[in-house]
């Protein structure tokens, strides 16, 4: 038997390679590198990591997050965190040889309580538009009961049961229920032009997010209601669309858009529509799972009903039907279930809306289907218990004395803009001018191009070229208009 020597190997080892040349330098290992290598965000936010190879931006990586549950990365490195706070790490590893490999790590956090988180659906942690006064936030569990309480129920349904128009999961391709989006105060805004109720519609532009929160099977659809709610967290102000499609430009159109402002009880003009048919507000009468799941919803919900009055019921502003019979609810007015129905029995989920609808109970905002609730799409919700409200019919419920009915639109003065003016009226390119206005019987502004509703009476506008600016103030009698040019004076800087 042969042996082969040890030393004879290392010998072999160390002999230069054939072909002279004796050897040279290897070539230096791939380093591939995360950027950012450390990011912290909320949840309902996104993040954007890129890829760096020797020092070179590159995208011939494969990304992956490291821990099971850690949120989800595109193929393009944009990021999205789950709904638990922790510290996470995506990885990209190099396609030609997945054992080169580069890390960063994310920190989540959660959103403080009482400030929404960002993202679609994401959880408001307690935080309620409007204050603690508006009509949606009123509790009417001690109101009395309207004494043609019993005809209106008749005349919606009295066996008619309580349906919840939300929930998990798709329906003919669509989420259950009428999504939202809260964005914070950066987001970019998209142009929108209004093909049906323009002269009822607040200007844009809209901060819709991409993807956008779309009720629909997709936002080029042309079917349905379509409405896009969006809550601009950091400057606090309600932006909803009816009837909303994509162009295939970026922008958008729309039958309809309404702005409101959060902070306080915001009122449109008397007789306007709004992306819901009774002109009020849609986002804060919807059902949330972050509400039931922290076990109270401590608002008014939205509700349909197939036939309403034409007329209204404060805070509604418009009606939808030609119906005069004192029988049909008209728009805005606000049902509850009776104190007296036992609501025990029921699952956890439905348990805290029927609480809600004793408490709050429910504020006719559109033509529908009978007593339909409204809610946001969730993938939590349990729609086996949600189902249970079914149980509910009409004659569990009463119709509650809230305001005075309108049955013809009111008058008064409408705004009058005294002043609008720039100073100055001519900027260098980088420059910025203060447009300032005066009106009388106005309550609400909005300066488009840019900054969109504005509070109080001055806004700071820098732009690129010469624009034209218009000011819009409405009152609860209508609008005005008014215009300003900004000049940008052409070769100059600053």
């Amino acid at each position: 038997m042969r042996r082969f020597h040890p030393a004879l190997a290392l010998a072999l080892l160390l002999l230069p390679a054939c072909g002279g040349g004796g050897g040279g330098t290897p070539p230096a290992p791939p380093v591939l590198a995360v950027v950012p290598a450390q990011a912290s965000i909320q949840t309902g936010q996104t993040q954007a990591f890129s890829a760096t190879l020797n020092g070179a931006a590159t995208t011939a990586v494969a990304w992956t997050v490291v821990e099971a549950g850690g949120g989800g990365i595109d193929a393009t490195g944009l990021y999205t965190p789950p709904a638990a706070a922790g510290t996470y790490h995506v990885q990209a590893a190099l396609s030609a040889s997945l054992a080169v490999t580069a890390q960063a790590s994310v920190t989540v956090t959660l959103p403080a309580a009482g400030v929404p988180g960002l993202g679609i659906g994401a959880p408001l942690n307690g935080w309620l538009p409007f204050p603690a006064d508006n009509p949606w936030n009123q509790v009417v569990s001690a109101l009395p009961a309207d004494p043609d309480s019993s005809d209106v129920i008749s005349y919606v349904g009295a066996a008619t049961t309580l349906h919840p128009d939300f929930g998990s999961g798709l329906y003919d391709g669509s989420p259950i229920g009428i999504p939202y989006a809260v964005v914070a105060g950066n987001q970019a805004r998209v142009a929108v032009a209004y093909n049906a109720y323009g002269d009822e519609s607040d200007p844009g532009p809209f901060p819709v997010p991409s993807p956008p929160p779309y009720e629909g099977v997709a936002p080029t659809d042309s079917s349905g209601d379509r409405h896009v709610l969006v809550l601009d967290r950091d400057n606090g102000w309600l932006y909803e669309l009816y009837g909303a499609q994509l162009q295939a430009d970026g922008t958008w159109t729309a039958g309809s858009g309404a702005v409101w402002d959060v902070t306080r009880d915001d009122q449109r003009p008397l007789g306007w529509t709004s992306a819901d048919a009774a002109g009020l507000a849609m986002f804060p009468g919807l059902a949330k799972y972050d509400e039931v799941a922290a076990g109270a919803i401590r608002h008014a919900l939205r509700l349909t009903v197939p036939v309403t009055q034409e007329a209204w019921i404060l805070p509604a502003t418009h009606w939808a039907s030609s119906v005069t019979d004192p029988s049909a609810p008209p728009m805005g007015a606000r049902f509850r279930l009776k104190a007296s129905y036992d609501i025990s029995g029921f699952p956890p989920q439905s348990q805290v809306v029927l609480k809600a609808l004793q408490t709050y109970g429910m504020i006719v905002a559109d033509n529908g289907s009978a007593w339909y609730l409204g809610g946001a799409p969730d993938p939590r919700w349990d729609n086996d218990d949600l189902h249970t409200l079914g149980q509910v019919t009409g004659a569990d419920l009463e119709l509650v004395t809230t305001g005075s009915i309108v049955t013809s639109v009111p008058s008064g003065a409408a705004p009058a803009i005294q002043s609008f003016t720039a100073t100055p009226a001519a900027i260098a390119s980088g420059g910025s001018s203060t447009l300032a206005w005066s009106a009388t019987q106005a309550t609400r502004y909005f300066v488009n191009p840019g900054p969109g509703p504005v509070r109080g009476a001055s806004a700071a506008v820098s732009p690129a070229a010469t624009t034209i600016y218009t000011l819009v103030a409405e009152g609860p009698y209508g609008s005005a208009t008014a215009t300003v040019t900004v000049t940008v004076q052409p070769g100059a800087s600053q």
